[in-house]
């Protein structure tokens, strides 16, 4: 497997060479070595292109890969085995890492009052942590604590808390077998009722109690719901797992209103080490984007995920993450 590019410079950076080849760099090329953060991967979700894992996004891995990104985050549509076998190994061979991100229907919603749809709701889960096998990923994430875009007219009750505790449970279990961490997001009041915020995910995170169940913070949500971004992060940070950077809108981090000096100086205070995420949307998988209503282009695809890793950086250097 070849090491990623940033990966391979730094190695040189170790062994007392890299000054040795400075005519043959570029000086970003030198400053991104010497000031990149070694604490925090760095990755961009799939879902700007497609939600279903294909051949197809194997050059645009390539181009991320390019540009300097850790990883890739893939969503968990596609339903065939194979797919997701060859972009794990066309994706390892670039010296990159997978996360993935899942949602579940209303026929698979794990507070559902039915036992069967619960079942469903398990094992589909169960599904995806063994797809996330086949491509050696270590993170699920995703609001499949409940259904997505599913509403009763009524705020969430106990009984709906004990379901999805039970649920998520079992697949805690099944993710542990396979060295899998699922964690859980809060969404915003206008796709989900059962976690909107922090306090809400990090009390069925509780509830749950498995290691391998934990909590993903997503500074597009955040946005919406959390009164203070430091507060809500510091209630999290017992079992934060990983972390969407998103713009309110949804287009290039740092082009929007997302109080990203607050979000980063949390972050760094509360020592969190996992991956930053980027999550913006487009309209390239027309199925998807009408899906959660995007109905226009908030960026240039590639602006997003070129400004957004430069931004990141930026930010992680200033905050010391």
């Amino acid at each position: 497997m070849a090491p990623s590019r940033r990966t391979f410079l730094q190695q040189l950076t170790s062994a007392g060479i890299l000054s040795c080849m400075t005519p043959a760099l570029s000086q970003f090329e030198i400053m991104e070595i010497e000031t990149k953060p070694m604490n925090n991967k760095i990755g961009f979700n799939l879902l700007a292109w497609s939600a279903v894992v294909s051949d197809e996004l194997f050059p645009i891995v390539d181009r991320l890969h390019k540009i300097g990104y850790d990883g890739v985050e893939c969503a968990m549509d596609a339903r065939d085995k194979s797919a997701y076998q060859r972009f794990g190994k066309h994706v390892h061979n670039l010296g990159l890492d997978v996360t993935c991100v899942l949602a579940v229907g209303p026929e698979e919603n794990p507070i559902d009052e039915s036992v069967k749809v619960r079942q469903k709701a398990l094992d589909r889960i169960k599904w995806a942590i063994d797809r996330a096998h086949d491509m050696e990923a270590k993170v699920i994430c995703g609001p499949f604590h409940s259904a997505f875009a599913t509403f009763t007219g009524q705020p969430p009750t106990e009984k709906e808390y004990v379901r999805s505790t039970e649920v998520l449970r079992q697949a805690g279990e099944y993710a542990a077998q396979a060295e899998v961490t699922l964690t859980l997001e809060a969404i915003n009041r206008f796709e989900c009722y059962l976690c909107n915020t922090m306090e809400q995910l990090v009390g069925l995170v509780e509830q749950v109690s498995h290691p391998n169940v934990k909590a993903m913070y997503d500074t597009h949500h955040a946005n919406i719901e959390e009164k203070k971004f430091e507060m809500a992060i510091k209630k999290v940070s017992p079992v934060l797992g990983h972390v969407h950077i998103s713009e309110n809108d949804r287009g290039t981090p740092g082009d929007g209103h997302v109080p990203w000096d607050e979000t980063f100086a949390a972050l760094a205070a509360q020592q969190y080490d996992g991956w930053l995420t980027i999550e913006a949307f487009t309209r390239n998988d027309p199925k998807f984007a009408n899906a959660i209503n995007v109905w226009r282009e908030f960026s240039p695809t590639w602006e997003m995920a070129e400004n957004g890793l430069g931004f990141i950086q930026k930010m992680c250097r200033k905050h010391k993450l």
